[in-house]
């Protein structure tokens, strides 16, 4: 180990370089192929026009909605919950307050 800790790491195996005619002559042969995989494939990167931009926004806002209406549904459902152990709390401690002697 050097003491820069600063220098990346060297690569510790070689890479093996493929001829391209052999590797893909082996492949097209092969038992195991596979014709989902095989081929080029292309991927188009576009800019988002205004219909595809209002889309976007609009799912945006489907899923803050979405969110927002959980929480506030979660809290409904939770503050009976919290409000009966409250009073119960505050009942229990009224009532432990009038012990008789």
């Amino acid at each position: 180990m050097t003491d820069d800790s600063n220098q990346p790491e060297r690569p510790r195996v070689e890479p093996e370089i493929i001829p391209p005619g052999r590797h893909q002559s082996d492949w097209r042969n092969s038992p195991w192929r596979d014709d989902a995989y095989s081929g080029t494939q292309r991927v188009y990167v576009t800019r988002i026009g205004p219909f595809g931009m209002a889309l976007l926004i609009l799912a945006i806002a489907a899923i803050v909605v979405f969110v927002i209406v959980t929480a506030l549904g979660l809290m409904l459902f939770w503050l009976p919950v919290v409000v009966m152990i409250v009073i119960a709390a505050g009942l229990f401690r009224l009532l432990r307050g009038f012990r008789p002697r």
